[in-house]
Parts: structure tokens; C-alpha cells; sequence
């Protein structure tokens, strides 16, 4: 799989994940976004983004979602780190969909 940002092609896995984590940016998150059936990214969005890459940069991880609802609570409030919030914004959630716009590696155990 492929998508193209500015004339350049990057490379994704077969399911959407980016290969080459350095070549992120938020161009190519609006493309992943669109594979993943999220047609905008709103503020609300990236600030889920910009905390799972953070935490990414942070830990050399990426955020389980207990750690991550905890994070999101601790920034924002508790209105918007729940699960069902998250689910609200990434129809298939924080580790499989949120990440993946992100260009966080994919963890262990999700397709």
C-alpha cells in the first residue's frame, strides 16, 4: 500500500501502517485518515495525535489505552479521555486507528 503526499510516494504496510516512521507529517495523516474512514481531523483530532506521538517520542512506545485514557484526562479533562470519546473521533479506536494516523508503529497483536 502506498500514499502519496506532495508528489512523493511513502510506503505503508498492507494494512495502512507507515514503514518509515520518520517520514511522517501531518500531510500524509490527513492521507491515513482518509483510508481509515475519518474524512477531517479536527483540533480535537490532533490533540489526540500530538499525545500518542509525544508519548511515543517520550517512551519509545506506543500509549496503551488505560495509559493513554489517564493522559488524556490528566491534559484535557475527564469529558474527553474516555474510550467511547476516542471511538467517537477513530471509528476503530486508539490503538488500531488514532495510532496509525499518527504514523506510531503498529503494537504487538493488532492487524
Amino acid at each position: 500500500m502506498q500514499a502519496e503526499v506532495n508528489g512523493k510516494i511513502i510506503e505503508l504496510s498492507e494494512a495502512g501502517w507507515l514503514l518509515n516512521l520518520d517520514e511522517w507529517s501531518e500531510e500524509l495523516a490527513y492521507e491515513i485518515a482518509k483510508n481509515e474512514n475519518v474524512p477531517e481531523l479536527t483540533q480535537e483530532h490532533w490533540d489526540i495525535i500530538n499525545t500518542a506521538r509525544e508519548y511515543f517520542q517520550e517512551t519509545g512506545t506506543v500509549a496503551e489505552p488505560r495509559v493513554f485514557t489517564k493522559l488524556m484526562k490528566e491534559r484535557f479533562g475527564k469529558d474527553r479521555s474516555s474510550q467511547k470519546y476516542i471511538y467517537s473521533l477513530f471509528p476503530t479506536g486508539l490503538i488500531k486507528c488514532a495510532n496509525k494516523i499518527a504514523g506510531l508503529p503498529r503494537p504487538k497483536g493488532c492487524s
